[in-house]
């Protein structure tokens, strides 16, 4: 009989791995069929512990359980956004025979920690927390219900139940030398380790933070008073609380809090990692924040059949397996919508998560230069928009379905709804061109135009997150000069705007049509240097040199 709560993996440990790790996150991308996930983060802790399983390393994941998942993304009658939250079921999962205790608002809430096994998916080991279980009330089952809950208790208890809880899980296991935070979601861990080993200095030898945006929302800030009140800190002395984070109130910042309990921590790209020093290096008392770029998994995300066209050199089965990949992209587009598109036409995809700095729609800015762009007879671009809003984020629905209904007139423009792991596979394999958008310098990342690049989608994209570090203009990507940020919104949307669409319309539809063998090498150049330096067996092997080992 397998036994499931200790500390132990289907392999053999490479020694250069061998400490361990226990790594936090509240999503996990892992597979289609697991929907505990809402976007970026999510799918960077997916190919971090696909990694880890490849590579050996003494690793386990620690996450939520999340009843409802994020959010079933469906369709209203009228094809706009409808947000639908649905019971789902894994048989897959083993309870682990693990049980703790932790207190939210002063009452008592059972976890119980479910199992992924490493084979099922090829990850390293997974503990999955749930309250949903009958030895709860109803209001503690609800903590577990819904990824990234819009009530601000309902988030807070969140964080305890991931933090404490899956803290409490590791010490049924056996105990970790590493306790990695992917973002500050599971600080309260570090107020459980408090608890148990007494001293601050040997609770920051043992922590380390992955800080991901700069955004204000990913940044989150309570009434110190409020998270007394909810148990965020585990029972500790108000005095204890202060040397560990350094903040006496009122208002406490999570982010801050993390980077003074962590020994050590890390930003996502090489510019996120000066951008992440400029906002918090003022603060006294944090770690230092070093700098390792995210990444994704090659083995999950490319298409073998493209990857071995490239090996060989046969640039007519790579021609061949990229129109077929197009082709299958648009049995979703023509199922969803209704629209028939054309693989030998150029194909542009924007999809990523609907958040206001991304800027969904500033291919769209000006209506009628767009139209006649997509309408036109010769060389014509298609145009397809997929995407999850936040669903209590009333503005990002709004332009998620302003495009829905702009889309209606034309038919070489979609929005797809149902972006999940599965349909972000077809959109990179199915895009001749990745469009990334976002306001430099506020996109830490953005890790979806590495499995673009990977499936042989070319960045057209702002020049932030990991571009810098990839982009060879012309040669490998398409990179929209750089704005300068002090200026207004406004002026920075009309200038990267005015860039893009020249570069659009005197370079990428010229190359596509009229050049088709330099758009070839382009599309190679691109699939040849996002690996490996940017496929997550490097990221997970910079994460023991760096972080767990230094």
């Amino acid at each position: 009989m397998t036994v499931f709560n200790t500390w132990a993996h289907p392999y053999e440990i490479d020694p250069r791995f061998s400490k361990r790790v226990a790594y936090f996150s509240m999503e996990f991308a892992i597979d289609q069929a697991l929907k505990i996930y809402s976007g970026g983060l999510g799918f960077l802790a997916g190919s971090h512990m696909r990694s880890a399983y490849q590579l050996r390393q003494n690793m386990i994941g620690i996450g939520m359980l999340w009843k409802y998942g994020y959010y079933d993304q469906a369709r209203n009658e009228d094809q706009t956004l409808r947000v639908q939250f649905q019971k789902k079921y894994y048989p897959f999962l083993r309870d682990s025979g693990i049980r703790v205790k932790v207190t939210v608002n002063h009452h008592p809430v059972w976890v119980k920690a479910m199992y992924l096994p490493a084979e099922v998916f090829g990850t390293a080991p997974l503990y999955l927390l749930t309250t949903d279980i009958p030895e709860n009330d109803y209001l503690a089952q609800t903590i577990s219900h819904r990824l990234y809950d819009a009530d601000h208790s309902a988030r807070v208890a969140q964080s305890i139940v991931l933090g404490i809880g899956g803290a409490k899980v590791i010490e049924a296991l056996g105990g970790a030398d590493v306790y990695h935070m992917n973002e500050a979601h599971a600080l309260p861990m570090a107020f459980q380790l408090m608890e148990i080993i007494g001293d601050v200095d040997e609770v920051r030898k043992r922590v380390v933070l992955t800080t991901h945006t700069p955004e204000l929302a990913g940044n989150q800030e309570h009434e110190l008073s409020f998270l007394q009140q909810m148990g965020y800190f585990n029972g500790l002395n108000f005095d204890t609380v202060v040397r560990m984070t350094g903040m006496d109130g009122p208002i406490y910042s999570h982010t801050l809090a993390a980077l003074r309990v962590a020994r050590v921590a890390n930003a996502v790209s090489q510019l996120h990692g000066l951008v992440s020093n400029a906002m918090w290096g003022h603060n006294p008392g944090i770690c230092e924040i070093k700098a390792i770029t995210n990444a994704q998994n090659g083995a999950f995300w490319q298409d073998e059949t493209l990857r071995l066209a490239l090996v060989n050199g046969d640039d007519d089965a790579l021609r061949q397996r990229k129109r077929e990949m197009k082709k299958e992209l648009f049995k979703v587009v023509a199922d969803q919508t209704g629209k028939l598109f054309d693989p030998d036409v150029l194909t542009i995809v924007w999809a990523r998560r609907f958040a206001a700095y991304k800027r969904a729609n500033l291919l769209t800015r000006d209506v009628f230069r767009f139209t006649e762009m997509i309408e036109r007879a010769n060389r014509p671009v298609q145009v397809i928009w997929a995407g999850k809003p936040y669903p209590f984020d009333q503005a990002a629905v709004e332009m998620f379905d302003s495009l829905v209904k702009a889309s209606f007139k034309e038919a070489r423009f979609a929005v797809l709804t149902g972006y999940e792991i599965e349909l972000s596979r077809q959109l990179k394999q199915g895009a001749d061109v990745w469009l990334n958008t976002p306001r430099r310098p506020r996109e830490a990342s953005g890790t979806s135009g590495m499995t673009a690049a990977m499936n042989g989608a070319v960045n057209l994209t702002i020049n932030d997150g990991w571009i810098p570090e990839f982009a060879r203009d012309g040669i490998n990507s398409f990179v929209i000069p750089v704005t300068d940020a002090t200026r207004p919104e406004e002026e920075q949307d009309e200038a990267d705007y005015r860039s893009l669409m020249d570069i659009l319309e005197n370079k990428v539809v010229e190359l596509y049509y009229r050049r088709p063998d330099e758009w070839l090498s382009i599309v190679k150049n691109s699939i040849r240097d996002v690996t490996p330096a940017f496929e997550s067996g490097r990221m997970a092997r910079e994460y023991y040199e760096k972080l767990y080992n230094a």
